[in-house]
């Protein structure tokens, strides 16, 4: 299955929702990963847990090593990595025909933990407890109702908003490595700020799409 093959058919099970600008770009990337290990018929749900794993190391690494150094380079290594597996499972389950709804539930509540790793790392590497946690709730909140709106009934995503879980996996792995390369910054303030910031906007434009939705 070629890339612009795989990208529809993301879009067909995503309720025809168009993967555009920084997402268009993630699964692009995946595709290219995720080929030749469906061509090795590796499970779904292998890659799925280990994405899972691989989050909460780096949420353990970014804590116990504390801000800056070594640590947090490696916390942004291993949360990229553990980001990728996240995206890859789908790729890897669309284009070998391996969908179903078992995959899909257990891809939905390990990107829950995915989420909550991201907001711990943010607060390993020196975010305000406070912003850390709401910047992760955002994200729940805007996850849980996008849920919610599909069990009554709406069959869709809604809308691609600009906080969806490349763009938080993407935030917390860039910040975690700009604290150790720039150490003088408080970078981990600031990425989280723009998280939260993000977390609002993207709940407004999910809020907006499924109120007409359930009209």
């Amino acid at each position: 299955m070629d890339r612009d093959t795989y990208l529809q058919r993301w879009s067909v099970l995503h309720g025809g929702a168009a993967p555009t600008g920084l997402v268009r770009g993630w699964l692009s990337g995946v595709h290219a990963v995720a080929a030749p290990l469906a061509a090795l018929r590796v499970p779904p749900a292998a890659v799925t847990l280990a994405g899972a794993v691989g989050s909460v190391a780096a949420a353990v690494v970014a804590v116990v090593a504390g801000p800056g150094g070594a640590g947090a380079v490696l916390a942004a290594a291993v949360l990229a990595v553990s980001g990728l597996l996240d995206n890859l499972d789908g790729a890897v389950a669309v284009i070998s025909d391996r969908v179903g709804r078992r995959g899909a539930l257990l891809d939905a509540a390990c990107d829950r933990v995915g989420d909550a790793a991201c907001a711990a790392v943010l607060w390993g590497c020196g975010a305000p407890a406070w912003l850390a946690l709401l910047a992760g709730g955002l994200a729940q909140w805007q996850e849980y109702v996008r849920a919610r709106a599909q069990g009554l009934g709406v069959t869709e995503v809604g809308v691609v908003t600009v906080a969806e879980r490349p763009t938080r996996v993407s935030i917390a792995a860039a910040t975690a490595a700009a604290t150790a390369v720039v150490p003088e910054v408080g970078w981990a303030t600031i990425g989280t700020a723009v998280w939260a910031a993000l977390g609002v906007v993207g709940f407004l434009q999910l809020a907006v799409v499924l109120a007409r939705r359930l009209r």
